[in-house]
């Protein structure tokens, strides 16, 4: 059951992240453009699986999701993505 707990907190702190990317004005464009995608693909009724297939439905949207703001996160420069994981880490470990 920790692990699921664990999951979520690294997933709360992944989305913090994405925030903070979208908010920082030395982000690059690429990087937005990223975040901006991912936030659309999971919201969006249009889907590789469709979400009426339970399961694998999610599991697509969580999948194509992640790996978008993982690319937006490459996109940054290492000292930027450093500084906003240090802050992300301080604001989560807050509450």
């Amino acid at each position: 059951m920790w692990k699921l707990g664990r999951l979520l907190t690294m997933f709360r702190k992944e989305l913090l992240l994405a925030w903070a990317v979208l908010r920082d004005p030395r982000a690059p464009k690429a990087a937005k453009l990223a975040t901006v995608l991912a936030a659309l693909y999971v919201v969006s009724p249009i889907d590789f699986i469709p979400d009426t297939i339970p399961v694998l439905g999610w599991l697509d949207d969580g999948l194509i999701g992640y790996l978008l703001l993982q690319l937006a996160f490459k996109f940054l420069p290492e000292e930027l993505l450093n500084s906003l994981r240090s802050r992300v880490d301080g604001k989560a470990g807050v509450r």
